[in-house]
C-alpha cells in the first residue's frame, strides 16, 4: 500500500483549507489537485522501490539485465528476447566449465529448448583397458533389446559406433573422441485437458484423441530434472511418446502425460496397454485400454461399453499459433456496457446455442466456452447467430487455457448491421466454412483454427464493407468480395490449390501479410504489403502499380507490384523452401527444416526465417548457442548442434 494515497496527503492540509475546498462544489479544486500531486508521488514511490530491486538479476526490469550482464562479463547475444535465466547462471556456468551439465543447462538458457548433451567418445567401440572395464559399453548391439535398438542414431542410444573423422561442428561426423553433440527439442508440448476424443466406428470403441479423428502422436510432458548435475533423460524432453517406451514403463507416461476417463471414471494406468493400432482389428488384450501414442489412437475392450469418453493429452507444435491452451487472456476484448455469457458443463449455458438464444442479438456481448469439449450443430439443427445490431460487437472466444473444438455441419454465419463487429478467439472450427455477411465492419480473427482441408473455403467474407484482421491462427481457403481488406499476421493459411481469391474467378479483394506461411496460389486485387512470408504457390496481383514486397519468398513466376530483397532472385540454383510436413495435425506442421537454404532460413528483416514462424527468432538463437560454446567449451573439444524436432 503506498504512503502517499491522495486521502491521506489531504488530510495533512490544514482544516479551514480542506473546509473552503469542500465549500467550492462538487468537485473541489484543492482535492483535485492533491490527487494530481498524490499520482505523481506514488509514480516516484514506486520507482525508488524499483531502484533497490534492480540490484538482483532475479527481480530487476527487463532493461537492466544487459547492464547487470556486462558487470560479470557476459557477452551480448541476440538469442531469446530475455537473457535473464543466462545472466543469473554465468557465475555457476564458469564454476563448472566443460562439463555436460553447464552446456545442456547453458543450452536451454540461451535457446528456450529443452537439451540433451552427448559426449561421443563414450559410444565409441574400443579395446577396452583391463583397469577400466566399461561393460555396458559392448561392441555390438544386443538384438534382443528392441527398445534400445529403437533409438539408434538419437540422442539416448546406448550402442557404440566405430570412429568417424569428419567434423562434426559442420553437423557431417559424430563419433570421435573430442567430438559433443548438442540435441534440441523445438517443438513444445501443449495439454488439452478433458477433451472429447472422436469416435471412429459406430460402437464408439475405437477413438483418436484428436477431435478431427486426425493421426496425432502425443508428446511427453517434461518432468523437471532432479538436480543441476543430472543429464536430460526421454522422460525429461518433450518428445513424441514412443511405444516401446510406453510398454516398459507406463506410469511415468500415464497420469502425466495422457489420461483417460470412462463414464467419468479414471481408467487406472493397469488396465492400459500399448499397442500398435494401425490396423484397428489386430489381436489384444481383452480386459485392457490399448493406446497408441504413436498415432493417438485407442481402443476399448468388447467387454466394456462406455457412454462417454473423456481424455487428456499433450500434442505437439512449433508455436502458440492457432486455437490452442496457451495463455491468451491479454488478446480478450473488454466490451464496455456487455453482457457476458458463459457456456460449459456446469455454466449457465451447456450448448452454444442456448448462450445464443439468451444473447438473441441484444446489444454488445461476450460468449466464453469454459472447457475443451466438442460442440457441434447437426444435419436437422443449424447453429444460429441473431444478427449483431448497429454498433454493438459480439466476441465468441475460449477462456484461457482451453480450446474448444466446434464441429459444423452447417456454415457458421455470421451477419451483422451497420459498424458492428466481431471476434473470434482460441476455437477450433471445422467440417464447414465461417461465413461473414451483412453490412459487418469489423471482423477480428486471433489465436483460432478454421481447419484446413478437403475442397470447401475454410472463411468466406461476402460482407465486401468488412475489414478483416486474422493473427496468429491456421485456416483454410480464404475467399472475400472485391472490396474486402484482409490483414494476415503470424499466420498460416493452407487452401492446398487455392489459397486466396474472391468469388466466381475473381481476384479476392486488397490484402496485406505479414510473417505469414501461405501454400496455395494467393489471387487478389491488390498485394497491399507482404513482408517477412513465405508463399509455397504462386501469387497474382491485378493492380501491380501499388503496393510492395519485401524479404519474402514467392515463386519466380508470380505477379506481384515492386519487390525488395526477396526469393528467388533468379539463376539455376534458386532456393526453396523446405517443410518438416505440410499436412495438418503433424507437430511439424509448416516448420522449415535445418537444410533449408540460408536465404529463407535468415532472409527475413530482422536476419530470422520467412513465414510464420518467424517471430521465434530461430537462426538467433542458434547463433548465440554457438557462440557460447566457444566460451565454455574445454580445449580440444568440438561442438555441434542437432535438432530432434
Amino acid at each position: 500500500m503506498s504512503n502517499y494515497s491522495a486521502e491521506q496527503l489531504y488530510r495533512l492540509l490544514p482544516a479551514v483549507y480542506r473546509q473552503r475546498d469542500a465549500e467550492q462544489g462538487p468537485s473541489p479544486p484543492l482535492r483535485e489537485l492533491i490527487e494530481i500531486i498524490a499520482g505523481q508521488a506514488q509514480v516516484i514511490e514506486r520507482d525508488v522501490l524499483q531502484l533497490y530491486e534492480s540490484w538482483f538479476i532475479e527481480t530487476c526490469e527487463p532493461w537492466v539485465v544487459p547492464y547487470v550482464g556486462d558487470l560479470i562479463g557476459v557477452r551480448s547475444t541476440h538469442g531469446r528476447m530475455s537473457r535473464r535465466s543466462e545472466v543469473a547462471n554465468t557465475l555457476g556456468y564458469r564454476r563448472a566449465k566443460g562439463t555436460a551439465a553447464v552446456l545442456e543447462q547453458l543450452a536451454h538458457d540461451v535457446t528456450g529448448w529443452p537439451a540433451r548433451v552427448v559426449e561421443y567418445f563414450e559410444r565409441l567401440g574400443t579395446t577396452q583397458y583391463i583397469n577400466h572395464v566399461r561393460p555396458q559399453n559392448l561392441r555390438t548391439p544386443d538384438l534382443r533389446r528392441t527398445n534400445e535398438l529403437e533409438l539408434l542414431g538419437g540422442p539416448f542410444e546406448t550402442a557404440s559406433h566405430t570412429v568417424d573423422v569428419r567434423r562434426i561442428a559442420i553437423e557431417r561426423g559424430r563419433y570421435n573422441i573430442p567430438n559433443v553433440g548438442l540435441f534440441l527439442w523445438r517443438l513444445q508440448p501443449y495439454p488439452l485437458e478433458r477433451v472429447m476424443p472422436r469416435p471412429v466406428d459406430a460402437d464408439h470403441k475405437n477413438f483418436t484423441f484428436n477431435a478431427l479423428g486426425l493421426d496425432e502422436p502425443l508428446f511427453n510432458a517434461p518432468e523437471t530434472e532432479s538436480s543441476a548435475t543430472h543429464i536430460a533423460e526421454e522422460i525429461n524432453v518433450p518428445a513424441p511418446i514412443r511405444r516401446r517406451a510406453f510398454h516398459a514403463d507406463p506410469k511415468s507416461h500415464y497420469g502425466p502425460s495422457l489420461e483417460i476417463w470412462a463414464d467419468d471414471t479414471p481408467v487406472p494406468v493397469g488396465q492400459i496397454v500399448a499397442c500398435d493400432l494401425a490396423d484397428w482389428n489386430r489381436p489384444r488384450p481383452n480386459d485392457k485400454v490399448a493406446v497408441d501414442p504413436v498415432l493417438g489412437r485407442l481402443s476399448f475392450p468388447a467387454a466394456k461399453n462406455p457412454d462417454h469418453v473423456r481424455v487428456s493429452y499433450h500434442y505437439g507444435f512449433s508455436d502458440a499459433l492457432g486455437g490452442g491452451p496457451y495463455p491468451r487472456a491479454a488478446s480478450f476484448s473488454h466490451i464496455a456496457g456487455g453482457a457476458t455469457f458463459k457456456v460449459g458443463e456446469g455454466a449457465d449455458s451447456s450448448t452454444l446455442q442456448d448462450a445464443l438464444a439468451k444473447w438473441n442479438g441484444e446489444g454488445s456481448a461476450v460468449i466464453e466456452i469454459l472447457d475443451s469439449r466438442t460442440y457441434k450443430d447437426t444435419y436437422e439443427e443449424e447453429l444460429n447467430v441473431p444478427e449483431i445490431p448497429q454498433d454493438a460487437n459480439l466476441e465468441i472466444r475460449a477462456a484461457d487455457g482451453q480450446r474448444p473444438t466446434l464441429l459444423l455441419q452447417h456454415s457458421l454465419t455470421i451477419s451483422g448491421a451497420e459498424r458492428s463487429g466481431f471476434e473470434l478467439n482460441g476455437l477450433l472450427v471445422a467440417g464447414a466454412p465461417l461465413k461473414l455477411t451483412g453490412k459487418i465492419d469489423r471482423v477480428h480473427l486471433q489465436h483460432s483454427t478454421l481447419a484446413p482441408g478437403g475442397n470447401a473455403p475454410a472463411l468466406v467474407i461476402e460482407a465486401d464493407s468488412a475489414q478483416v484482421t486474422i493473427e496468429r491462427s491456421i485456416l483454410g481457403t480464404v475467399r472475400t468480395g472485391v472490396e474486402t481488406q484482409v490483414s494476415l499476421r503470424d499466420s498460416i493459411v493452407d487452401g492446398g490449390p487455392l489459397a486466396f481469391a474472391g468469388f466466381g474467378g475473381e481476384p479476392g479483394g486488397p490484402l496485406t501479410v505479414s510473417r505469414c506461411t501461405v501454400i496455395g496460389e494467393v489471387s487478389t486485387h491488390q498485394l497491399v504489403l507482404a513482408e517477412d512470408s513465405l508463399f509455397r504457390d504462386k501469387v497474382i496481383a491485378e493492380r501491380r502499380q501499388e503496393g510492395c514486397v519485401r524479404f519474402s519468398y514467392l515463386p519466380a513466376d508470380s505477379r506481384t507490384p515492386r519487390r525488395y530483397r526477396c526469393q528467388p532472385e533468379g539463376g539455376a540454383l534458386s532456393p526453396a523452401p523446405r517443410f518438416t510436413s505440410l499436412r495438418y495435425g503433424d507437430p511439424g506442421y509448416c516448420q522449415l527444416t535445418t537444410d533449408t537454404p540460408c536465404a529463407i532460413r535468415r532472409g527475413a528483416a530482422d536476419e530470422s526465417e520467412m513465414g510464420a514462424f518467424s517471430s521465434l527468432r530461430q537462426p538467433q538463437r542458434e547463433d548465440a548457442l554457438r557462440l557460447r560454446f566457444e566460451e565454455y567449451l574445454r580445449v580440444g573439444l568440438e561442438a555441434g548442434i542437432f535438432f530432434a524436432t
